[in-house]
């Protein structure tokens, strides 16, 4: 029988397979996929792990239905002039091979742009270019390559919760084994068998029918249950890592041979029992793993709702008011204004629209859209206030995962993830040592003992509770936060959030409130074109300032402007018929003698005459001096507060805040990035509040960024975090418990080696059956996730 694999797949070959370039292949559709990934100078896929593709199947005709437009738009997530984005589900992924080749799928075709893979679900987020790569094609290539998606019009969500249903069913087949062994072990238990003082209703000629039945249950559940384990540990053997399913493997190996040998030479019974108990424990104690992550992501994705707010227009009257995006339906029309994102596919009602992908497909040319064309979620509109009607309800996965994308933004380090791994490889090393070590000394004075000892030890001393620790401890902390109005990317932000050891704050929208303040007039009475324009033009802007003066003028004539221009940290302006009027700061509007004066101010401008100016007074929040005191002296933070205004409140500031707290005012966004940046090089941890809006920039550059939201959509991608603006007194417990959160972490590594110790020295000392040991390892790593789950919520009980 010819052996022979497939250099591509690994399956076997047949008589008649195919030679080419001195490497073998199953089938022409194998030799394909490797011609195409050596001549587009993808041959290291090769190199990550042999074999490691599938086989791809004949589907020619299969994906026809993908020519009809309608069919395409309802499977792909964002469309525009340029690019389409989609995701796909792909059961075929298996290992890094198959996340490298899918993540470089713009080698294979120009005309993607990019490819990002989910493993756990087993998805592929592709953007490419549509007019030089239809849906169809991007299909057939995936399939061509061996990467074939399920695509199901009518089920496709469902299918992708169904992505991987093999745990159950191994669960399942290991349960049925394990139960079956058991029962025909149960003469073995008693000595029942005749000829051993038993009863004569159990008859010797059965004994051996007995053990090899128990073989035949045990096969499948090497073969097939336990088939991940045996797969991971081989390829981090060939990866030369030591991951933790070595030892799991290994001790599955020796018990199955071990066995095996037993039975046929008559030995005794063996350790089938053991074997299949094992592998069931094990998958058990994954299953609950994977239920409680879900329940985790859960939370995190229908739950934990953005702070973010649109503005509502009442079909009625015309009247707006601010609702919470997850009360937004299909129907409803929205007012998006300059920089906001909108946040649910839409048809744009009225207005201009220049809409900016950027954060969606990385292209940062905006688009100039028109009324009756469509416009996708997570563009971020430029310009003057459109109207939106709504047709697909708000997706607030979809946020999160805008929020998530590193397209946009490169991934700020973490180092919980390293310390985990570095932990279980040098658990792993230690585990096989003593392993080693303990089965040599037992073969010296009991022989009969190094079988279970060995086994015992490899099962006992699995790292997995150490793995749990830091995800399910701040993954706890993560919901917490969440249901208090405080709203993280990722469980590495609480830990950026712990490290900080600078506070910087933007002024307005920030530390003061944009609801709370006095405004007065000085200047020139407006006429009622330059009144309604100005109005318009406010309520065009997403500054704090502009929404509170928008919020503060008399209603006027409502309307849509020609053009309108925001020049951050500057002003806005606006053009409506033959009118033009420019508002924002002295300098802007061509009054420089008027920027001597210390007030915050907007300056008016209309038609090239200056008109005069709103003074503002602001009214900070009324835990701002508590929050900057406990920061300063209690967790010994340095403050600093930046802001593009004047100096006008720095003597209300002195009075409000500590008295070391630094100040620097008339700070455009680029001032502050540099700002922060020069920290950095200092090698301090800066945390950055701001209001998500002309923050942007340093926020991005801070280690972590939090955007304290009000009632209007201020949502930034570059942003760690955003803070309900009702809970910025809570920022300081929220510092704490995220301290309080790695200390927990580090009593959950305690808590594992204790265990480990404790279960080594039974497992060594030959007290430990392997099948005992496979029942208290699942039971260690729920022990963990209850004491991180518990201790977490015990830290975060003062959160008010």
């Amino acid at each position: 029988m010819d052996t022979t694999k497939c250099y591509h797949c690994g399956d076997r070959c047949d008589a008649q397979h195919l030679k080419f370039d001195k490497k073998n292949f199953c089938c022409n559709g194998c030799k394909t996929v490797y011609e195409i990934f050596r001549l587009n100078d993808l041959s290291a896929y090769y190199d990550l792990q042999s074999a490691a593709g599938t086989a791809p199947k004949a589907v020619q005709g299969k994906y026809d239905y993908l020519d009809t437009p309608d069919i395409v738009e309802r499977l792909i997530d964002f469309q525009d002039d340029q690019f389409q984005i989609i995701t796909l589900l792909i059961p075929q992924i298996h290992c890094s091979s198959c996340v490298w080749v899918l993540e470089n799928l713009n080698k294979l075709s120009a005309g993607i742009t990019h490819s990002q893979v989910n493993f756990p679900k087993k998805e592929v987020r592709i953007t490419y270019k549509h007019q030089a790569l239809s849906l169809k094609e991007l299909v057939y290539l995936l399939a061509k390559i061996g990467y074939e998606p399920t695509i199901s019009l009518q089920n496709y969500e469902a299918a992708r919760q169904k992505t991987d249903r093999q745990l159950i069913y191994k669960l399942g087949v290991a349960g049925f084994a394990f139960g079956n062994v058991m029962f025909l072990s149960f003469p073995e238990y008693f000595d029942l068998y005749a000829g051993q003082g038993g009863s004569e209703f159990w008859l010797e000629q059965y004994k051996g029918l007995f053990r090899w039945l128990m073989f035949f249950f045990s096969v499948p559940v090497v073969l097939y249950a336990a088939r991940d384990y045996f797969r991971s540990a081989y390829k981090g053997l060939r990866a030369k890592l030591l991951n933790i399913d070595v030892p799991i493997a290994l001790g599955i190996t020796v018990l199955f041979l071990r066995s095996t040998f037993d039975i046929a030479l008559d030995w005794g019974s063996g350790y089938f029992d053991s074997l299949t108990g094992l592998v069931f424990f094990l998958l058990l104690g994954k299953f609950f793993q994977q239920k409680t992550y879900a329940f985790l992501s859960f939370e995190r994705d229908y739950k934990s709702y953005f702070p973010l707010a649109v503005t509502r227009i009442s079909p009625k009257d015309q009247s707006e008011e601010s609702v919470q995006l997850y009360k937004i339906k299909k129907g409803d029309h929205l007012l998006i204004r300059n920089e906001e994102i909108i946040p649910a596919d839409s048809i744009l009602h009225s207005g201009s629209a220049t809409i900016d992908y950027s954060f969606v497909t990385g292209e940062s040319i905006p688009i100039a859209k028109s009324a009756g064309e469509k416009l996708f979620a997570g563009g971020k509109q430029l310009g003057g206030a459109i109207e939106l009607e709504v047709v697909k309800p708000v997706s607030n996965s979809y946020l999160t995962s805008l929020w998530q994308s590193n397209v946009f933004k490169q991934e700020k380090t973490t180092r919980f993830q390293n310390i985990t791994d570095s932990i279980g490889k040098r658990f792993t090393i230690a585990v096989l040592s003593i392993a080693t070590i303990a089965a040599a000394f037992w073969m010296v004075y009991d022989p009969g003992k190094v079988m279970n000892v060995f086994t015992a030890v490899l099962i006992i001393a699995c790292p997995c509770a150490i793995a749990l620790a830091a995800p399910f401890s701040l993954g706890n902390i993560l919901r917490i936060f969440g249901k208090h109005g405080f709203y993280l990317k990722n469980t590495q932000t609480i830990e950026q959030l712990a490290q900080a050891d600078t506070g910087i704050f933007d002024k307005t929208g920030t530390i003061s409130s944009t609801h709370k303040s006095s405004i007065s007039y000085d200047g020139l009475v407006l006429n009622e074109q330059e009144a309604s324009l100005l109005k318009n033009t406010l309520r065009s802007s997403s500054h704090p300032l502009s929404r509170k003066l928008y919020a503060f003028l008399a209603d006027q004539n409502i309307g849509t402007l020609d053009d309108f221009s925001e020049v951050p940290g500057f002003g806005i302006e606006g053009f409506q018929d033959d009118e033009h009027i420019k508002v924002g700061s002295a300098n802007f509007v061509g009054r420089p003698d008027e920027a001597l004066q210390n007030d915050t101010a907007i300056h008016i401008n209309a038609n090239d005459n200056y008109k005069g100016r709103f003074l503002f007074r602001n009214e900070y929040r009324p835990e701002l001096a508590e929050v900057f005191e406990t920061l300063t002296y209690d967790m010994n933070l340095d403050l600093t507060v930046l802001s593009g205004d004047n100096e006008g409140e720095r003597n209300t500031l002195e009075k409000l805040l500590p008295g070391n707290t630094r100040m620097f005012f008339k700070q455009k966004p680029e001032d502050k990035m540099q700002f922060i940046r020069a920290l950095q090089s200092r090698d301090k941890k800066v945390l950055m509040v701001g209001d998500g809006l002309n923050d942007a920039g340093a926020l991005a550059q801070s280690n972590v960024g939090i955007a304290v939201s009000e009632d209007i959509n201020v949502f930034s991608p570059a942003c760690d975090g955003i803070l309900e603006a009702s809970g910025f007194g809570k920022l300081p417990e929220y510092i704490k418990v995220s301290r309080k959160a790695l200390g927990v972490v580090k009593l959950c590594f305690i808590l594992s080696l204790m265990y480990n110790i404790v279960g080594l020295y039974f497992a060594v000392t030959g007290q430990l059956q392997p099948v005992i040991a496979a029942i208290l390892m699942p039971l260690s790593s729920i022990s963990v996730v209850a004491f991180a789950t518990a201790a977490t919520s015990f830290v975060a009980r003062k959160i008010k």
